[in-house]
């Protein structure tokens, strides 16, 4: 053994003295070629794969064979239809579509050659100078054409503050959407309908005192002085009265004279009244929702039993009947002489409908919360309300954000159903345009739907995007 070490030892000093390693190993000095990802794995073959071909390629056995036959002959189907609508609706809208009248032939430039027109027979397509004829009547009415510009700074108005909201890196968004929601919707009705409304003054002098006078009473009772009973409702005495001083202050404001032509809202129609109903019932529903959903969980039984009564009887009604009670009903149980609009009537009616079905979407927002953040609010002395503004409501309306962007979403759909009861809206205003004997071709109501549907779709699907943006953000400042 001593004998062997030596020799390994001996061996060992010549190789050193010789400068050569006993061992001679390989370093890669380049990166070895990056190969390429499967073609089932990344790409539109990927996704291909992945989202359609995958599950029709299972074939070990015969059970999972017939699923992915079926699930081929089903997908073939599908697509056969899918492509088959998709391709119907672009050669009808834009293909074969007719884009121009320069002669103005109106119905004739939509006519085909069997018709007494210059069209080739057989042809299907839209007819998009009919739209364009009848443009001001789906965007306006029967608004006055010279007083257009009221309606456009109107909605500019509205669209840059409701930008400067939407936009996160832009200042001051608390102030413009308090401008939105407070001083607009005044100043929109002053610009639209003109102002000057017949108000009596003293008459709102009587509504400040009352106002003044319950919100006394509110402070008065909560404080004990009135008895256990109204101490419990002080805080409705309170919004009472804050209610009827700002009814007294925006109908001040509407009184007043600018030397505006007044427009009647039996002149308004198309996308503007549209608008005026969704964005009226959008912008009240939410609070007014708010306040029934605290209102039912409150502890105070009044306030609650009346609460469960409000939301409950308007979401047992049809929104249809509650526009025909406010349009025909209503005026025989007024005193005679008093009445009031037509569409006033209409967006009362869609504001507490809407308020009822937003209130139960916020309730289920406060019903996810956990009672630790309620005791949490009341272990730092939070009041009540200080404790639903500061911690409970923001948390609450995050949990339920798709459920409030919904209900937006079908209060911008059910403003068709105005149209029953003689109001003109996008949907009514382009039926009344069809029956334009002017514009008579079989493609004319086509066309007429397409666009308004259209429209539809980009306001809704805006909103859908939107609070899913915000949802996202949400999320992830939670996780942060």
């Amino acid at each position: 053994m001593a004998q062997s070490q030596s020799q390994a030892q001996s061996q060992a000093q010549s190789q050193a003295q010789s400068g050569k390693s006993a061992y001679k190993g390989y370093v890669r000095t380049k990166d070895a070629r990056v190969l390429a990802a499967p073609p089932s794995e990344a790409g539109l073959s990927g996704w291909l794969y992945h989202n359609i071909f995958e599950s029709m390629s299972n074939f070990s056995s015969p059970a999972a064979a017939i699923g992915s036959l079926l699930m081929a002959v089903f997908t073939v189907l599908i697509a056969w239809f899918g492509i088959s609508i998709t391709w119907s609706l672009v050669d009808f809208a834009f293909i074969s579509a007719v884009w121009s009248d320069p002669d103005g032939l109106k119905r004739e430039a939509c006519w085909t050659v069997d018709q007494g027109g210059q069209l080739p027979s057989g042809w299907h397509g839209a007819c998009w100078p009919f739209v364009a004829a009848k443009m001001k009547f789906v965007m306006y009415g029967a608004y006055d054409n010279d007083q257009l510009w009221r309606v456009n700074v109107t909605g500019i108005i509205g669209i840059i503050a409701l930008g400067w909201t939407m936009i996160e890196t832009l200042p001051y968004r608390r102030l413009a959407g308090i401008f939105l929601l407070t001083a607009y919707p005044v100043l929109a009705t002053f610009l639209l309908t003109g102002g000057n409304f017949d108000i009596s003054y003293e008459d709102l002098v009587t509504v400040i005192v009352v106002g003044l006078a319950l919100i006394t009473a509110g402070r008065l009772s909560d404080r004990g002085f009135l008895g256990a009973f109204l101490a419990q409702i002080s805080a409705l005495f309170g919004v009472s009265g804050w209610l009827l001083i700002a009814y007294a202050v925006v109908a001040g404001l509407l009184g007043a004279d600018a030397g505006l032509r007044h427009i009647p809202t039996n002149d308004w129609g198309g996308l503007l009244v549209t608008l005026v109903v969704a964005v009226t019932g959008i912008v009240a529903a939410l609070p007014l929702g708010i306040v029934l959903a605290l209102g039912r969980r409150s502890q105070m039984p009044i306030a609650r039993i009346l609460s469960t009564i409000f939301i409950e009887f308007w979401r047992g009604v049809p929104l249809i009947t509650v526009l025909f009670m406010a349009s025909v009903m209503l005026p025989l149980f007024l005193p005679e002489g008093v009445n009031f609009d037509n569409l006033l009537r209409a967006l009362v009616g869609v504001m507490l409908f809407s308020a009822a079905y937003m209130a139960e979407v916020v309730r289920g927002g406060l019903q996810a919360i956990d009672s630790g953040q309620f005791e949490g609010a009341d272990a730092v002395g939070l009041s009540y309300w200080q404790s639903m503004r500061l911690i409970i409501l923001p948390q609450a309306l995050t949990h339920v954000i798709p459920g409030i962007v919904n209900t937006f979403i079908g209060l911008f759909k059910d403003t068709t159903l105005v149209s029953i009861i003689g109001l003109f809206d996008l949907l009514g205003a382009m039926q009344a345009a069809i029956n334009d004997v002017a514009w008579a071709s079989p493609v004319q109501a086509h066309t007429g739907y397409l666009f308004i549907a259209a429209l539809f779709f980009v306001f809704c699907f805006g909103m859908s995007r939107y609070s899913i943006y915000t949802e996202n953000k949400l999320s992830r400042d939670r996780k942060h």
